[in-house]
């Protein structure tokens, strides 16, 4: 019993070791699997006990990362499984018409614009970006972008006829005018 004990000890400096240098990377690994820090910390507290018990059985030790990695993911996988709510319609008849609601309206509005801005060339964005986002001056916005502020000005305009001559921009603003 006793010829075992360094060896327990020396398993614990070694997992001690490792945690001490990799857990920040580990805790990255499990935010990517939660929604919430505090929930990536308990994953995390979850595959290092796991993985802490067979610490022994892991030969390379510079590998040690994708055991704790995919030990935090079947948790993961078996937590999101354990918590799945089922739902299922009451009958088998689908509404006459669609649901339109104020998140929906939210939705596709931000659908919209994002494939709009994503057309513009990058400092049409920029300047549209430091401007309505940003709130800044047009003076600010071309100190900022090294440009003159006439072409902040050309800019802005050209982006903005862009943006009102899209097909799908023109037809929600329409959509929104009207309701």
């Amino acid at each position: 019993m006793t010829d075992h004990a360094p060896d327990v000890r020396g398993l614990r400096d070694d997992f001690t070791e490792y945690v001490a240098t990799r857990r920040s990377t580990l805790l990255r690994a499990a935010c990517q699997l939660t929604a919430n820090p505090a929930d990536a910390e308990d994953l995390l507290q979850e595959g290092l006990v796991k993985v802490y018990g067979a610490w022994h059985r892991i030969a390379d030790k510079r590998v040690a990362h994708a055991y704790v990695r995919r030990t935090m993911s079947n948790h993961q996988i078996s937590q999101w499984r354990r918590h799945r709510v089922e739902e299922y319609p009451a009958s088998d008849e689908l509404p006459d018409s669609a649901v339109w609601d104020l998140d929906t309206e939210r939705v596709e509005l931000r659908t919209v614009l994002h494939s709009a801005l994503a057309a513009l060339p990058h400092r049409d964005r920029q300047v549209l970006a430091l401007r309505y986002y940003g709130s800044y001056t047009d003076s600010e916005i071309a100190e900022r972008l090294g440009m003159s502020v006439g072409t902040v000005k050309s800019t802005l305009w050209r982006a903005l006829r862009k943006l009102r001559e899209n097909g799908a921009v023109r037809t929600l603003h329409a959509d929104l005018v009207a309701a």
